[in-house]
């Protein structure tokens, strides 16, 4: 049992980006304060975040006195140095654990997790080398995708492989990094579950959404998703076995491929998550303060949904439609401070609302 923050107290945040603006946002609302652990200069969470310390994640002395103030420490990517959560953990707790990042931080390692808690995963194989990789494809077959084995997002660190002739040229994409290749899947779409466990072990997951994605990056999450109610039922209850297994605070993003043989789960995010954002217009706790008060020992809310939703990813110069949008009836625009417009970045969202409960 964790006793609740009071109001007052300080999250403190590793990473600055979209996330840690929206988390500042939320926790806000709440009467929390949010504290920014970021290397760049002037990110997006600043603008709404009590505090921002900008330092490396190998200054050691940073990262202690950011620890110092504050009262939990969550974060809004997975791929944090583990140097730097030896120093923070010394001093404050982390929330989600430890042993979430380290799972989530190596694909390998999480495809063998899910495996082992009897969840189905798209087949794969380690890489190492051109020979590990040929072996691979004699047993997985092509088409398949090349995966770094750790970062790489939206796309990145990735390579398709039409047939096995492919092979020298995925594998020289990787530029030398540890690698995973995972046998195609074949679904009829993409679901995600947004699922949050509290420090006593309550579980609550928001309604699944459906996922497009165009260049590998996410386009438009819809909800409700086509499901029937035994598959959204199983959506929801794997992504609780996840939680619980993990023994995890927060919220976590569960992606599952439907198949006529089941859900396959395709990855798991221990931070909220893109497809989550929908929350944001169509319940009265989002994704975003779920998170907050999961980490800051309160009760979870309330995640019911009472509107029909679709986000849609404003990516690139789809910025420069924001006037446009504005003037769309039933639909909200969330954006997120960004000064640089590059294809392929992130720089807001839209929830459209669809029906009203």
């Amino acid at each position: 049992m964790t006793d609740p923050l009071p109001v007052g107290a300080t999250i403190g945040i590793l990473g600055g980006g979209q996330l840690g603006r929206m988390l500042s946002a939320a926790a806000a609302r709440l009467g929390l304060r949010c504290h920014i652990f970021e290397p760049g200069a002037n990110p997006p969470a600043a603008d709404v975040a009590h505090a921002l310390t900008t330092a490396s994640y190998d200054d050691a002395a940073a990262l202690a006195a950011f620890a110092k103030s504050v009262d939990v420490v969550t974060f809004e990517f997975e791929n944090i140095p583990t140097s730097a959560l030896d120093v923070i953990e010394a001093l404050v707790p982390i929330r989600p654990n430890r042993e979430a990042l380290r799972v989530s931080q190596d694909r390998l390692t999480e495809k063998a997790f899910l495996q082992e808690l009897g969840l189905t995963v798209a087949p794969f194989a380690d890489i190492t080398d051109l020979d590990s990789l040929s072996n691979a494809l004699e047993r997985i077959g092509a088409p398949a995708i090349l995966k770094t084995r750790r970062m790489g997002y939206d796309g990145k660190g990735q390579a398709r492989l039409k047939t096995v002739d492919d092979a020298p040229a995925a594998l020289a994409d990787m530029k030398g990094a540890p690698a995973i290749l995972e046998g195609f899947v074949d679904f009829s779409h993409e679901v995600s579950v947004i699922a949050a466990r509290s420090s006593t072990g309550e579980v609550a997951c928001f309604d699944p959404g459906e996922n497009v994605h165009l260049s590998g990056i996410l386009h438009t999450t819809t909800v409700p998703a086509k499901l029937s109610n035994a598959q959204r039922t199983d959506a929801v209850l794997l992504a609780g076995r996840i939680l619980n297994a993990l023994d995890y605070v927060g919220v976590l993003g569960v992606e599952l491929f439907v198949t006529p043989a089941g859900l396959i789960v395709n990855e798991i995010a221990p931070r909220v998550h893109n497809s989550g954002h929908w929350t944001q217009n169509g319940c009265a706790i989002d994704q975003f303060e779920q998170h907050i008060r999961a980490v800051a020992g309160w009760p979870l809310g309330d995640g019911t949904r009472h509107s029909d939703v679709v986000m849609e990813n404003l990516i690139g110069d789809d910025v420069n439609r924001v006037s446009e949008l504005a003037r769309e009836a039933n639909t909200a625009l969330h954006l997120y401070g960004k000064a640089d417009t590059k294809p392929g970045r992130k720089m807001g969202h839209v929830n459209r609302i669809i029906r009203a409960g």
